[in-house]
């Protein structure tokens, strides 16, 4: 891996830290959806359909719960920049883009309660357990596609190490989130609810 990619890694997972991770809340809900993922990169290789259940059910619920309801959007005083700003420059997905990937995710288990067959593509399930197996194998495409559509979205709007960073640090944000934020918590129980140190110091 070459030094290149390893400083544009450190950049993006700054970049989203600094501009994305003000509040202590956030921080703690971050820490528990990448012990989740962590947990559910073990089941993977176990029971791919519960690894899905989780990593969606808990990881990212939790994950973007803390982005959409206690973020702050207001300006940005630290790094001198708008909430639009901000948004415009995401590398990965901001909140629109958000807002898609999760409204697909709620749908998938309504289609499959209406549709078990998903229109003939698919084996109905027979059981609760079958309809929530298709769920999990469902959503675990899911993931998999937004993560390879945006991958490719930005080859095609930067380059291909751009995309392959970006596709790298979503994989690896699970274990970098827990050294990152397992402190937040603590800062949380001390009644502090925004980090104002954050971006004072680079990780």
């Amino acid at each position: 891996m070459s030094a290149s990619f390893l400083d544009q890694l450190r950049t993006q997972r700054w970049d989203d830290h600094r501009y994305y991770h003000h509040s202590r809340i956030n921080q703690s809900l971050h820490l528990i959806s990448a012990l989740s993922f962590l947990c559910a990169y073990g089941l993977l290789f176990v029971d791919p359909a519960l690894a899905a259940l989780l990593a969606w059910g808990v990881s990212m619920t939790s994950r973007q719960a803390g982005h959409f309801f206690f973020e702050p959007k207001g300006y940005d005083h630290v790094n001198q920049a708008t909430h639009e700003h901000k948004e415009e420059i995401k590398v990965g997905y901001n909140l629109r883009r958000k807002v898609v990937l999760m409204a697909a995710w709620a749908a998938i288990p309504v289609l499959l309660w209406l549709q078990p067959s998903v229109f003939g593509l698919i084996e109905p399930a027979t059981d609760l357990r079958g309809y929530w197996n298709d769920v999990g194998l469902a959503w675990l495409a899911l993931g998999v596609t937004g993560l390879l559509m945006r991958t490719l979205h930005l080859f095609h709007l930067y380059d291909v190490s751009t995309g392959l960073v970006w596709a790298t640090k979503i994989i690896t944000d699970p274990f970098h989130d827990v050294l990152l934020y397992w402190r937040a918590p603590l800062a949380l129980l001390k009644g502090e609810l925004i980090d104002l140190q954050h971006a004072q110091h680079r990780h």
